[in-house]
């Protein structure tokens, strides 16, 4: 029986979580996406809680009239901004299933151009 598209992704998913783990010094900056939203947070695997998060939810991206890829880029400066002040340099990223294109690529290259490495 063919898999629905949400069990393919979790397949995915899955794969990508037993490869990558967040630490205290290089949390895993974990997306996901809805069909409306997107959200970002570095988490700290080891001890099972969230350092940052950031989404597109917050007052000061929604205000904005911009489309989903453009809020994605400012979700992307936003994380990248708490994470410098958490004292968080580099990361881990997790796309969470979801293709490495569009609002998931947006996201991850505006935090790397506002200083998170990874």
């Amino acid at each position: 029986m063919a898999q629905s598209r949400k069990e393919k992704r979790q397949g995915i998913r899955y794969k990508i979580r037993k490869t990558i783990n967040g630490t205290s010094e290089t949390p895993r900056l974990a997306v996901f996406r809805s069909n409306k939203q997107i959200y970002a947070q570095l988490i700290d695997d080891t001890k099972g809680s969230t350092i940052v998060a950031a989404s597109s939810i917050e007052k000061s991206i929604e205000d904005k009239k911009v489309n989903k890829i453009e809020k994605a880029k400012l979700v992307g400066t936003l994380l990248a901004e708490k994470a410098k002040e958490a004292g968080v340099v580099s990361v881990k990223f997790d796309r969470g299933g979801f293709l490495y294109h569009g609002r998931i690529k947006s996201l991850a290259e505006a935090a790397r151009e506002s200083g998170l490495k990874f």
